[in-house]
């Protein structure tokens, strides 16, 4: 089964850009964490799930010994230089097709173009609904034009992504209304935004608008769900919380993709089965969570229909995570479906069907690429 998932490229249907040079060892180790810094004095970023799946993994495509020790590894990879890690891993990686999400660049990343040569993959953005509403008000748009020229503008790009991402979990949370917030709603929050010193949407208002007009528009909705960084509020992060929104998206025939989960992967499996509209994925967690990886392939995968579920990376930054969410993501699922196959729950023609499903077939069918 996993010679049979190593044949098989994936379309990866949420992930970012990754750095164009080499950092030191403090920058990498800081990669490979959610937190804001790689970790106390005395500790070390290596001394991790990510931290030992990457030495294990990613240190044979850099012509090491598999668990090569942190100093050799980052030696190695200076001395190839960033433009051949990047090309390694991406390639490595096996993949069919990206969808990037450009919104998030704290410094300068490898656009959506790059990145697909580097994978020999073709490469579709995914807009940040957030981002383009930030930009808007910081163009100095009045409260009573924001909604047309963020529709004008969500309109104009639309042509050209697969789809859209609601960063909610991150500001206000996932405890949004069902209910379209009318036009006088919209030019108060904006108001309200355009006052603040920081152009920052954090209105649940705001978020709610951004979601129906990337529905309005016919694009899949990506939410953020759950595990994220220190930004995120895990508390308001249970897509249980969405149910109302997602229902009112159902019934306007808009997909609702949510991402990560960890660790509300189970309920995602939930949505996913009780709501036609809802796929999952287990992006970021899964290279995080290294060696337990496949366990939280299984969990997700006890509800979650196999039509329904997507792979994703959710790589940022270090080449790395492309090449590690793939392999990890491959090996859990190949284990969940040869036991199955082994127990007699399905045949391996049934397996081989699932696997396909997973790794291209929904995200080819649900994004139209």
């Amino acid at each position: 089964m996993l010679e049979y998932l190593e044949s098989l490229p994936l379309i990866d249907h949420h992930c970012h850009g990754v750095f164009d040079d080499d950092p030191d060892r403090a920058a990498f180790e800081a990669m490979l964490t959610e937190a804001d810094t790689g970790g106390p004095p005395g500790t070390s970023m290596f001394d991790t799930q990510v931290g030992f799946a990457l030495r294990r993994w990613c240190a044979p495509v850099l012509d090491l010994d598999a668990h090569a020790d942190p100093d050799a590894y980052l030696a190695r990879r200076a001395e190839l230089g960033a433009a051949e890690v990047n090309r390694r891993f991406l390639a490595a990686a096996g993949l069919e097709a990206l969808c990037v999400d450009t919104g998030y660049t704290p410094r300068a990343l490898l656009d959506p173009p790059a990145l697909g040569r580097l994978a020999g993959a073709r490469a579709h953005e995914i807009v940040r609904l957030e981002t383009v509403a930030e930009r808007v008000a910081a163009d100095g748009v009045d409260a009573h034009g924001f909604a047309d020229e963020v529709r004008s503008r969500l309109a104009a790009c639309a042509p050209r992504v697969a789809g859209a991402k609601s960063i909610a979990a991150y500001r206000a949370g996932l405890e949004l209304s069902g209910v379209r917030p009318s036009d006088a709603e919209v030019t108060g929050a904006a108001g309200i935004l355009l006052r603040q010193e920081e152009m920052r949407v954090c209105d649940e208002i705001l978020h709610r608008f951004l979601i129906w007009c990337a529905v309005d528009l016919g694009l899949p909705v990506q939410f953020h769900v759950g595990y994220g960084d220190v930004d995120a509020d895990l508390r308001r992060g249970d897509p249980l919380l969405l149910v109302s929104l997602l229902r009112a998206m159902d019934a306007a025939g808009a997909p609702a993709m949510l991402l990560h989960n960890y660790p509300f992967h189970r309920q995602a499996g939930y949505l996913a089965q009780v709501l036609p509209n809802v796929y999952v994925d287990a992006g970021l967690a899964t290279h995080n969570l290294g060696h337990r990886a496949p366990a939280l392939i299984a969990e997700l995968l006890e509800l979650a229909p196999f039509g329904k579920v997507l792979y994703s990376s959710d790589a940022f930054g270090l080449a790395e995570l492309y090449h590690l969410g793939a392999l990890l993501f491959r090996r859990g699922l190949a284990g969940f479906l040869a036991g199955g196959v082994e127990d007699g729950a399905w045949a391996a023609a049934d397996a081989e069907r699932v696997a396909g499903l997973v790794a291209s077939g929904n995200a080819r069918r649900v994004y139209g690429i």
